[in-house]
């Protein structure tokens, strides 16, 4: 197997192609509406009826994404019927959130998540790029629902309210305030609404200074209800899905992308030398030196508390690299997104039915057959992609 030339546009609007092969179009479910959401390594569904609303919104930034870039206006109706699903299904008509887990129509957890409310922003915000006119009312109908998350004191979001709003968790964490960071970066870009930047940066600074303190200048995942930090939570679940422990090396440079791509439309010169430090810190912490590849997730004493290789991890580090390299000129960023491509292409990309494995272990071998379970969809790997394309 030849090795291909990562940062050429050809080979990465290919690798764009072949995953979205390996979803379309069989991931368009006709009969119940939105999609399916659960693919084995071969394509085949092994549970037709479980929709995920983190799935949900993904497929809708994927084909939206892919309308944009491939000029398809096939893709658009997709984006509509993902939209509908998304609109009939997922969303409650009398409180205004969006039901967390589904049984084909009927809602099986109405919990609301901040995290799950940032990808119906960034759903939103890319159907409305691709040219969906109906998706620009919202994007600030989906803002204002996220203000039951917003707290004044803290500048930053809660994470989760009964389905009435009437009980908000105790818990705050930073994945959905980066997500919904994320979110309102793209909502900003298509509107050109400041609020929408204003409230992204306040994110940022939040987050990246003020709470990375507290964790010895790293972002740590977990705090209780006054944003301090909260080292024991979830200690015995390095794995978990949505709240893992430790430090998260693909958060770590994920908020470096984000933090490069801000610095476009605003000005602030702590941007850049923080993007630095998180990603150098990520991929000092967590390279594995022996076999290659980024792990999950390293404990308070630099120990990996997670040697598991996750498919998004991979993917955000490239991108980040890419951005970082563009920016500062600095070879070394496009050294590590050659080694982190390297490693990918060689054990994370499934070269026989196309899209990327979702996760390995320490040695590089899969556990399962599982491409993409609920929440899975590629949208990190895509949108890495489209990242660097940008940045070229």
């Amino acid at each position: 197997m030849n090795t291909p030339i990562f940062k050429d546009r050809e080979f990465l609007i290919d690798h764009v192609k072949s995953i979205m092969s390996f979803y379309h179009p069989h991931c368009i479910d006709h009969k119940v509406g939105g999609f399916f959401q659960h693919f084995r390594d071969d394509g085949s569904i092994y549970d037709s009826d479980t929709r995920h609303l983190v799935s949900s919104t993904r497929f809708i930034f994927n084909y939206s994404m892919a309308a944009i870039q491939f000029n398809n206006e096939k893709y658009i109706e997709i984006v509509e019927h993902g939209i509908r699903y998304l609109r009939q299904c997922h969303r409650n008509d009398k409180t205004g959130g969006y039901a967390w887990i589904m049984k084909n129509k009927d809602a099986e957890d109405s919990t609301n998540y901040c995290y799950g409310l940032a990808f119906v922003l960034l759903a939103y915000s890319k159907a409305y790029k691709a040219g969906v006119a109906e998706a620009k009312e919202y994007i600030n109908e989906t803002f204002e629902i996220l203000e039951h998350f917003w707290s004044e004191d803290y500048g930053l979001y809660a994470d989760e309210a009964s389905a009435d709003w009437s009980d908000l968790s105790d818990y705050r964490g930073q994945n959905a305030n980066m997500h919904t960071c994320e979110a309102l970066i793209s909502a900003f870009e298509v509107t050109n609404q400041e609020k929408y930047l204003k409230r992204a940066t306040l994110i940022a600074k939040h987050i990246c200074l003020r709470q990375a303190s507290l964790s010895n200048g790293l972002i740590w995942e977990h705090y209780d209800s006054n944003w301090e930090v909260d080292w024991l939570y979830n200690k015995d679940k390095p794995d978990d899905l949505f709240r893992p422990w430790g430090f998260q090396v693909g958060h770590l440079t994920e908020w470096a992308k984000l933090l490069v791509i801000l610095e476009r439309h605003i000005d602030e010169d702590w941007f850049l030398p923080r993007a630095i430090e998180l990603f150098d810190s990520a991929l000092e912490m967590g390279w594995d030196s022996k076999k290659e590849g980024l792990v999950y997730g390293f404990a308070p004493d630099g120990s990996v508390c997670d040697g598991d290789k996750y498919f998004w991890v991979q993917a955000e580090s490239f991108a980040a690299a890419a951005l970082l390299a563009k920016r500062t000129k600095d070879d070394k960023y496009w050294d590590w997104y050659e080694r982190i491509w390297k490693f990918s292409w060689e054990y994370m990309i499934d070269h026989n039915y196309g899209a990327w494995f979702r996760i390995l272990d320490s040695n590089n071998n899969k556990y399962d057959n599982l491409k993409s379970p609920a929440g899975k969809t590629d949208y990190h790997t895509m949108g890495a992609c489209y990242e660097v394309l940008n940045a070229l």
